[in-house]
C-alpha cells in the first residue's frame, strides 16, 4: 500500500463523522457495548489506543460491531502495526512518525493516520506521498489558529487535530478548510464508561456528530 493509498484510505475514513472518538478500553466487557453506543450515536469510526492490557482484544470485540470501522491508535512500532491488523484493526493511529512505522503500515496495508507537529514535518509527508495526516497535540501546539496557518503553505495537507479537544472548542477546528475531522475523548468519558451508561455515551455521540464542518 502506498502513501497516496493509504492517505486517500485513511481520509475516506475521517470523512465518515466531524469527531474520531479516542477510545481507552479498560475492561473488555465494555467493549462492545461501548462501540455500539457510539456508532448509534452517529461516530463510525472508532480509535482504540493501544494503552490499556486489553487493548486488543477490544479492537477484536469492536470489529464485529455493525456500522463501526475500528483503529488502533498510539502505533509506536511495527509490531504494534502488526498486532492492530491482526487483531482486526482497519486504520492506524500514530503520535508522531518513524520510517519503520510508515514501511510496517505500508507492508501490512493497513491505512495510516501520522502524528504531525510542526511544518517540517508535515513537509516530509507531503514529500512521500501522505495529504492526511493527524495534527497532535493540537491545543499546545498552537490549536486552530496554528492549523489556519498552516493552510496557507501548506494546502495539499489535511487534518485530524488530536489532543485538547472538546464539544466547545472542536467547531473551530472544523471549520478550517484543512480541516477533516477531529480526534477527541470527551465523547466517551471514563466516568460514564465505568457506570455502564452507554444511554449517556449515545447522547454525546449524537452532540458530536452534529457538529457542523
Amino acid at each position: 500500500m502506498t502513501p497516496a493509498e493509504q492517505s486517500k484510505a485513511a481520509r475516506a475514513i475521517c470523512e465518515l463523522a466531524p469527531i474520531v472518538p479516542v477510545i481507552v478500553v479498560k475492561e473488555i466487557a465494555h467493549a462492545v457495548p461501548l462501540a455500539t453506543a457510539l456508532i448509534k450515536g452517529g461516530l463510525p469510526a472508532l480509535e482504540v489506543t493501544l494503552r490499556s492490557d486489553c487493548a486488543l482484544d477490544a479492537i477484536r470485540a469492536m470489529a464485529d460491531v455493525e456500522g463501526g470501522v475500528v483503529g488502533a491508535g498510539t502505533l509506536l512500532t511495527p509490531k504494534d502495526v502488526k498486532a492492530a491488523k491482526a487483531a482486526g484493526a482497519k486504520f492506524g493511529v500514530s503520535p508522531g512518525v518513524t520510517g519503520d512505522l510508515l514501511k510496517a503500515c505500508a507492508d501490512e496495508e493497513l491505512p495510516l493516520l501520522p502524528g504531525t507537529a510542526t511544518p517540517s514535518e508535515v513537509m516530509r509527508l507531503l514529500e512521500l506521498g501522505y495529504d492526511m495526516v493527524k495534527f497532535f497535540p493540537a491545543e499546545t501546539n498552537g490549536g486552530a489558529p496554528a492549523l489556519k496557518n498552516f493552510s496557507g503553505p501548506l494546502p495539499q495537507m489535511k487534518f485530524c487535530p488530536t489532543g485538547g479537544i472538546n464539544i466547545k472548542n472542536a467547531v473551530d477546528y472544523l471549520s478550517l478548510p484543512n480541516v477533516i475531522c477531529a480526534g477527541g475523548s470527551w465523547v466517551a468519558p471514563d466516568n460514564l464508561v465505568q457506570a455502564g451508561d452507554w444511554a449517556g455515551i449515545e447522547a454525546l455521540a449524537r452532540e458530536a456528530a452534529a457538529l457542523p464542518r
